[in-house]
C-alpha cells in the first residue's frame, strides 16, 4: 500500500511540476514591455500630482486599470506574466532593455519638443 502512494505522489509531483509556461499563457516580451512603458507612463503621470503617497496609490490604481483594460490583459494574465518571467531572468532583462530604451526614446523626444535650440549660427573665422 505505501508503494502505491509512493508512486502516485511521485507521479503527481512529476506531472505538477512541469513547465508552467505550458499551462498558462503568458505574454510576449514585446507585449510584456508595451505594457510595462504604459505602466510606468501612468505612476509618472500620477507622481506629477503634488499629494501624499497613500493619496497617489489612490491616484494611480484606476490609472493602472485603463492600462491593463486598453492592453487585453487580466490580473491573472499579468501575475502569471510576472511569474514566468521572474523564473526566466534572461528574457526579463530583455524586457527590461525594451522597457528602458522605449522610455528613454520618449524622453528624448518630450525634451526635444520643450528644449528647441536655434542651431547655431557658423562664425566666420579670419585667416591672418
Amino acid at each position: 500500500m505505501r508503494i502505491y502512494i509512493l508512486l502516485g505522489g511521485t507521479l503527481f509531483a512529476l506531472f505538477s511540476c512541469g513547465k508552467k509556461d505550458m499551462a498558462h499563457p503568458v505574454l510576449t516580451k514585446a507585449q510584456m514591455a508595451s505594457l510595462l512603458v504604459d505602466i510606468y507612463l501612468a505612476e509618472a503621470q500620477a507622481q506629477s500630482v503634488p499629494k501624499p503617497q497613500d493619496s497617489l496609490i489612490k491616484i494611480f490604481l484606476p490609472h493602472e486599470k485603463k492600462v491593463l483594460e486598453a492592453h487585453h490583459v487580466s490580473d491573472s494574465l499579468l501575475r502569471d506574466t510576472y511569474s514566468y518571467y521572474y523564473a526566466h531572468p534572461k528574457e526579463l532583462e530583455a524586457v527590461y532593455d525594451a522597457v528602458i530604451d522605449t522610455l528613454s526614446l520618449y524622453e528624448q523626444r518630450s525634451y526635444g519638443k520643450r528644449y528647441t535650440h536655434p542651431e547655431p549660427s557658423p562664425k566666420k573665422m579670419k585667416v591672418e
